[in-house]
């Protein structure tokens, strides 16, 4: 099942799931559910699932074209789509990810953090050896504990973006750095149990130049806003998918990614290892708290390119029969962003 979420102006968020070349309106049968996360919350009280909450309001519905959606301006006068996930209270909502999980990731990394010149039989970075460890130990038997895989913390609600929206680069960034790869979203039920939701495609939007300063300096380099969207997908079996990247300016394509794949397939770790590592935490597993979780990218163009991105550039993240493509387009942040922030006493 495909599901979207948009803005009809003048009546609200509005939550829908896409048929052929319609969006059914389930806000127009059932008013109280104006979103994917009013959906899990009426799942989890009626005890049904998040799927059939969906269906049961589908034969009454009213039909929207999906190509007019999609087309729609954000805060003009027409439907326009927003990300799929979200929550009432964006500070709710945990945005993180799980890095060094392909090959070509690691390939990446390493690049950034090693030295040409260094010669070993051992893994030369510390990216390489904890993708190692991953390879040795990210594919436990079902029910066991297999290696944590890298973890980040990228923000809350306030930092995701939907289709169509900008992504800001800061004016204290050095960079700014596509990452194409797939997005879970969870929800933890009234009883503290993560409830997985779907898969959406996502931008990881991240600041390249600054990691490969010192890799320590990842962490701020993914303190970035993100896109996700434009749909959430339930029931995708996470073994392998086809992404391509591509980046326009003034129209021109200046980055192609070519074939890029995901899933287990192409892992180092599982889903459910990495699901399991990052809801092992109790402040993770939080009665109504919404998670937004990225599994990696198998490529990036920062370490093939001559150029930075600017404001003005095009970023799509498509993925042929998974889901329609996500759209999103660079815009400077607030010049005066870069300044000093004085603190002072209360």
């Amino acid at each position: 099942m495909r599901v979207v979420q948009f803005v009809n102006p003048g009546k609200g968020r509005r939550v829908g799931v896409v048929e052929d070349e319609s969006v059914a309106d389930i806000t127009s049968v059932s008013p109280a559910l104006q979103s994917v996360y009013d959906v899990a919350q009426s799942a989890f009280e009626n005890g049904s699932s998040f799927e059939q909450e969906l269906s049961s309001n589908l034969p009454n519905a009213v039909r929207l074209p999906y190509a007019e959606l999609l087309s729609a301006k954000i805060g003009g006068e027409s439907p326009y789509l927003i990300s799929p996930v979200a929550h009432a209270d964006p500070h709710r909502v945990l945005v993180s990810g799980t890095g060094l999980t392909h090959t070509g990731s690691m390939k990446s990394r390493d690049q950034m953090h090693s030295s040409d010149s260094e010669e070993s039989a051992e893994p030369q970075s510390d990216s390489a050896k904890m993708f190692q460890m991953g390879l040795d130990g990210g594919k436990p038997p079902a029910g066991t504990r297999g290696t944590s895989p890298e973890w980040f913390y990228k923000g809350d609600g306030t930092a995701i973006k939907g289709p169509g929206d900008a992504l800001e680069l800061p004016a204290f960034a050095l960079d700014g750095g596509e990452e194409p790869e797939l997005a879970a979203c969870y929800l933890v039920d009234p009883d503290g149990a993560p409830r997985r939701l779907g898969f959406a495609l996502g931008n990881e939007w991240s600041d390249h130049e600054t990691e490969r300063i010192n890799y320590l300096y990842l962490a701020p380099s993914k303190l970035r806003e993100c896109a996700v969207g434009p749909e959430l997908v339930t029931g995708f079996d996470f073994m392998e998918l086809e992404l391509t990247c591509i980046v326009r300016r003034n129209g021109e394509v200046i980055y192609d990614s070519g074939a890029l794949f995901t899933g287990e397939n192409y892992m180092s770790h599982t889903l459910a290892n990495c699901e399991d590592h990052h809801f092992k935490y109790p402040q993770h597993r939080i009665p109504g708290d919404a998670h937004v979780h990225f599994f990696g990218t198998s490529q990036l163009s920062f370490s093939s390119r001559d150029w930075k991105f600017q404001a003005g550039d095009e970023i799509e993240v498509a993925s042929t029969g998974f889901s329609e493509t996500l759209r999103n387009y660079v815009a400077n942040g607030a010049p005066d962003a870069g300044r000093v922030i004085p603190v002072t006493n209360a």
